[in-house]
Order: C-alpha cells, then structure tokens, then sequence
C-alpha cells in the first residue's frame, strides 16, 4: 500500500477532511454526546466539551502520521462536521484496511455515510492502493450493515460473542470487499 494519511476528499454533498481544531463544539453536539449514536461503538458518548477536545487533539497529534485516517464528514450546506469516518485498523502483510463510521441522528438514514463510505472506498483502492477493505457491525444494529452494502462490501459471516461494544459482548457481522471486485478486473 501507498499510505497518503487523510487527504481532503469531496463528493456531491460532502467534503471529508482533517478535522480541526475549532471542530470541536460540533463534533461534541453533533454526535459525540449522543447515547443514542454511540450505542453500538466501543467508545462511550461524551460528558463534556472537554472530553471530545481531548480525543480531537490526539487526532490532530497523528495526521503527520502516512498511515493515519481520519475524517471529518462536513456537510456542505452546513459548513461543520456531521460525523466521523476512519480507518480503524491496518494489516499490512495482507493490504487489508478496516473501516469505522459514525453520524450524527439528525443526519441518519440520508445516504451521508455511504456517500462519505463510497468515496473512502474509492481513495483507498484507487490511490492508496489497497486489496481489501473491510467493515463490521453488531448485529443488533442493522443500520450500519445496510451502509456496508449499499456501499458494495458483500457479507462474509457473523462471529458470534466475538466483539464488545457499549451494550456489552456481541455478535459481529462482517463485511469485505477486494480490489478486483470494486475494479472489475
């Protein structure tokens, strides 16, 4: 792989982006403080603007890093992040990077995640140069799976108690999609 770290991307509606610094009060009341958004993440929602300042500074620490990704969702017609996309995990021996997602609920179920997905999709195949890329979801949160196929990753199986999350141990649903599947060739 071509590590490129968090170049800024754009599609109709989004432009994903490092975060900033002043991101911070939408990035808290946005997603970050919500319950109800972070259910089903391993991180729990945030108690304080401070908190969220905490977790934006250690990302800001990192982008000089080629292998860190980490994007802001901006909402063009809002000017301010909505949500977050990431590479969560990196397996280099294999080219394989894992994919994590999170949106505010005022922006759920718009097709802003497998916008902002799709395009990940298609910087880290076509110019980072990835085999696989890779997602995973508990499976009490159907929601997030439908982004993974909307988005083309095809299911490859469900492990069972093999994941914790917010709500405690669960089952993990993954989904893949290979190089060769998103070229054609």
């Amino acid at each position: 792989m071509k590590h490129l770290g968090t170049k800024t991307l754009e599609t109709l509606r989004l432009i994903l982006r490092k975060f900033k610094l002043e991101d911070v009060e939408a990035l808290y009341k946005n997603w970050a403080s919500d319950p109800e958004v972070t259910k089903y993440l391993t991180w729990p929602a945030h108690s304080s603007v401070e908190v969220s300042r905490r977790v934006l500074e250690s990302w800001l620490s990192a982008y000089d890093q080629a292998d860190f990704y980490q994007w802001a969702i901006e909402l063009k017609t809002l000017g301010e992040p909505v949500g977050t996309i990431s590479v969560v995990g990196i397996n280099e021996k294999a080219e394989s990077l894992q994919i994590g997602y999170c949106i505010g609920k005022e922006w759920w179920g718009k097709g802003i995640m497998t916008e902002a997905f799709s395009e990940v999709i298609r910087f880290l195949f076509e110019e980072v140069c990835a085999r696989r890329i890779e997602a995973r979801h508990d499976a009490k949160n159907p929601a997030s799976g439908a982004v993974m196929k909307k988005c083309g990753l095809h299911y490859e199986g469900t492990l069972r108690k093999s994941d914790w999350n917010n709500q405690g141990i669960c089952d993990a649903v993954y989904y893949g999609l290979l190089r060769e599947e998103y070229t054609g060739k």
